[in-house]
């Protein structure tokens, strides 16, 4: 290489005219204007304009798209209205004096431009050409911001970044676990961590009591936009500490995060609301606090009237509840039924609606309901004319599901969300246990180590445990679960009862945790933390709907790496020296990309 590039295709201005220098990078979008050529020249950084005068038309024409190169030229200005005000470097020109070929390409299975047309596993499979686009590029470089800021506020906070393994025990946390099989151990096999959970309770008890990583877990689940096989997030655990001192450290972190990326100001403390009102209110436990449309429990008011799906349904130990949309009488019948759609995308049997217009009731809610039973309901709810009102009759689980999601529906349908806002919500006090009905008995509701906020009922004196509250909380961004954390159990004889209460026996407590245990029993201090999802927060951040837009090298939604076109089959003898066969292969059913 003989031109060695002494600035970057974004840094020019206009201070640098008449400078010389030398630029590399990729070439791109070529354009003729009567003899003189314009090649846009890339890296990272931005984009440069580069001129080719007439005469140097074999240079250019050994230039295709992509083709790397390195070039010698002088700064100019540009021409009065050809400046590009959209671009750093749009005031600026490069007259090309000297170019060097350091690569050739191939031509791309898609142009690199911002927004492309091109299928998700194509872009996957050419993942080294996407990354060149301005908008991934982009989402790596702020990535990266975001993990130095996050070290930074983590050293200042005497936080010690500590390594933990990825070769661990299998533990059950709620997912499958990715199995690793050992070759000097035969039969045996080590799990891939779902987080570092178990390990950073330890180190509390070694008394390494601010501990910190940015770390790799790993779950082997069915994948959505939000969901990766591997994924990466900000782990965090604190001793002799209640829920305000975890609280005060993810604020601050999260405060200057916004304020150095993004030039805004969050305001501390963040709000709180319990899992019990933000299901009350929203029917789910991350709401979206941007926009209202919050639901209306109409029980008592439907446990009265003649309609039987709604008093049938309360009847039945379940609930009645509304939203109300203002204005929404006008809504045609067609935006009413992609509603319902959506309703029964989440369990519902369908979705009642009422529209009060000028001149009465409009919708089987009208028809099913005297005006004496409505009216009541339309007050409740604050109604006037014009509105549209849409109910659910169902268990609590699914009215809350169906609503929940009826109303996010709205508010992007009906541009309801204030997209420069940001909303961050601590949602506390968790019910700490949930009941299985498959299993046929109490699951924990997040993980089996977090403190109970009262005492635990005794041996025989059970019942129903959903009223016993957990140490829980999780941070909410915008209607996103960013991270969900908790005060643990540092008492073994908590833990021990609280194994029993979701039901495992003695032994499988001893196989999969009498290590554990064992460490609790040796001066465990009270502690707590909590566990921030980075891919989230940064696809947050910057507004992208779809974790694979701020991962660089991603899995597509059947957990395939169309780069790698990994998973694959073992090479060699790799299974017989683990002593492994297969029994089986994957249906044909497997999901297909989104």
């Amino acid at each position: 290489m003989r031109l060695q590039r002494n600035v970057t295709c974004g840094e020019l201005r206009a201070k640098d005219i008449d400078r010389e220098v030398i630029l590399a990078g990729w070439v791109r979008n070529r354009r003729d204007h009567g003899g003189v050529h314009f090649v846009d020249l890339c890296d990272r950084y931005g984009i440069t304009q580069v001129r080719f005068d007439p005469g140097q038309e074999a240079i250019l024409e050994g230039l295709k798209s992509e083709y790397v190169i390195a070039l010698r030229g002088k700064v100019e200005a540009r021409p009065e209205g050809q400046i590009n005000a959209d671009r750093p470097t749009g005031e600026v020109e490069v007259k090309v004096l000297e170019v060097e070929v350091l690569n050739t390409s191939k031509t791309p299975p898609f142009e690199v431009q911002e927004e492309i047309e091109a299928k998700e596993d194509t872009r996957l499979k050419y993942r080294f050409v996407d990354l060149r686009r301005r908008p991934l590029a982009e989402a790596m470089v702020f990535r990266s911001r975001v993990t130095q800021i996050i070290r930074e506020v983590f050293h200042d906070e005497d936080f010690v970044d500590i390594e933990t393994p990825l070769l661990t025990k299998t533990t059950p946390e709620g997912a499958r676990d990715f199995i690793v099989p050992s070759r000097l151990q035969p039969g045996m096999v080590y799990a891939l961590p779902q987080s570092p959970q178990l390990f950073k309770q330890v180190l509390m008890v070694s008394g390494l009591d601010r501990y910190y990583q940015i770390c790799k877990c790993l779950r082997d689940e069915d994948l959505r936009a939000d969901r990766q096989p591997e994924f990466t997030q900000l782990d965090m655990e604190m001793s002799f500490v209640r829920p305000d001192d975890v609280f005060a450290v993810v604020e601050k972190t999260l405060q200057r995060l916004w304020k150095e990326l993004k030039g805004v100001d969050l305001p501390l403390p963040f709000p709180r609301m319990s899992y019990a009102e933000a299901m009350a209110r929203f029917g789910i436990d991350k709401p979206d606090t941007r926009f209202g449309l919050e639901l209306v429990d109409m029980s008592d008011l439907a446990a009265t009237t003649g309609f039987k799906v709604f008093s049938g349904a309360v009847a039945s130990g379940g609930s009645v509840r509304a939203i109300r949309v203002p204005g929404g009488a006008s809504m045609p019948r067609k935006k009413v039924d992609a509603l319902e759609k959506v309703a029964k995308e989440y369990g519902a049997r369908g979705l009642a609606w009422v529209k009060w217009n000028e001149d009465g009731f409009q919708g089987p809610v009208g028809k099913f309901l005297q005006e004496s039973e409505l009216h009541p309901m339309l007050e409740r709810a604050g109604a006037e004319p014009g509105d549209l009102l849409v109910f659910v009759a169902d268990r609590d689980a699914v009215v809350f599901a169906a609503l929940a999601h009826v109303r996010l529906h709205l508010g992007r349908t009906l541009d309801l969300i204030d997209e420069s806002r940001t909303d961050c919500l601590w949602v506390v006090d968790f019910p700490l246990f949930e009941y299985d009905e498959e299993a046929g008995h109490w699951s924990a509701m997040h993980h089996m180590f977090t403190m109970p906020k009262e005492p635990l009922p005794a041996k025989g004196e059970e019942g129903d445990l959903s009223g016993v509250l957990g140490d829980l909380y999780d941070l909410v961004v915008n209607g996103v679960e960013m991270g969900s954390g908790s005060i643990r159990i540092h008492r073994p004889e908590v833990q021990r009862r609280v194994f029993e209460l979701v039901n495992l026996s003695e032994d499988d407590v001893e196989a999969k945790f009498g290590w554990f245990l064992r460490a609790l029993e040796y001066g465990a201090p009270p502690h707590g933390g909590i566990a921030l999802g980075l891919d989230r927060l940064v696809m947050v951040m910057l507004g992208r709907d779809n974790l694979r837009e701020v991962i660089a090298f991603p899995k597509n939604s059947r957990g395939v790496c169309p780069l790698t076109e990994s998973p694959s089959e073992p090479l060699g003898d790799a299974l017989d020296v683990l002593g492994l066969r297969f029994v089986g292969v994957a249906s044909d059913d497997a999901p297909q990309d989104a």
